[in-house]
């Protein structure tokens, strides 16, 4: 399906967002990739805010590596941290933090990787107005290519918890692949995340060019 600008999340359903930011940023020459000021603000800042901008309640940002740099980027923001201790043993481990914390009562949750400051409000809230309960699973898509962030509903937080190592949620969109729902969406912003310097410097680029 297709969604503009001006969706909005369904009246009634209740989603949170998890803000995976506990990484060790590893491929960044010794710099946080989450405190690197984009337009003056840190990426991990832009990040949460757009999460808040969606509409989607609580928003939870799960934090292990430098957490005390990162819990300061995000002063003056209505989001929740959540330490990850375990961080070290790969995204798993926040994945299922970010799920333990979750209130009761949700129908399900946005997972959104905290090195994609570009993925905006408008994006987020076209894939949560196209999800219909707690069976779904709604990825946004362009031109066929699948990309972040994903909702899960909350059938699925059960499995999503029982992941180990150093991988997300998404392989287990081919088990359940019924049940997804693609979101057509008009930007390449759902790609673009940070990993090297190479990847911050474009970003840097491409923003000042606007």
């Amino acid at each position: 399906m297709s969604a503009g600008p001006e969706a909005s999340p369904r009246v009634g359903i209740k989603i949170a967002a998890i803000v995976l930011a506990a990484g060790r940023s590893s491929r960044m020459a010794l710099r946080n990739k989450l405190l690197e000021p984009i337009d003056g603000e840190p990426v991990i800042y832009r990040v949460a805010a757009n999460a808040l901008a969606s509409g989607a309640r609580p928003v939870l940002v799960v934090i292990g590596h430098e957490a005390a740099g990162i819990a300061a980027a995000l002063r003056g923001l209505d989001v929740t941290t959540i330490a990850n201790p375990a961080y070290a043993e790969g995204l798993s481990t926040s994945l299922r933090a970010g799920l333990s914390a979750l209130p009761a009562g949700l129908d399900g949750a946005l997972i959104c990787l905290g090195d994609m400051p570009e993925v905006e409000g408008p994006v987020l809230r076209a894939v949560m107005a196209a999800f219909t309960g707690g069976n779904a699973i709604c990825v946004p898509v362009h031109d066929g290519r699948r990309g972040n962030p994903v909702l899960w509903g909350s059938s699925y937080f059960t499995e999503m918890m029982e992941l180990t190592g150093d991988v997300g949620a998404k392989p287990l969109m081919a088990w359940h692949k019924e049940r997804v729902i693609e979101v057509a969406v008009a930007t390449i912003s759902i790609f673009q995340d940070i990993d090297a310097p190479a990847d911050l410097a474009r970003l840097k680029r491409l923003r000042a060019d606007d």
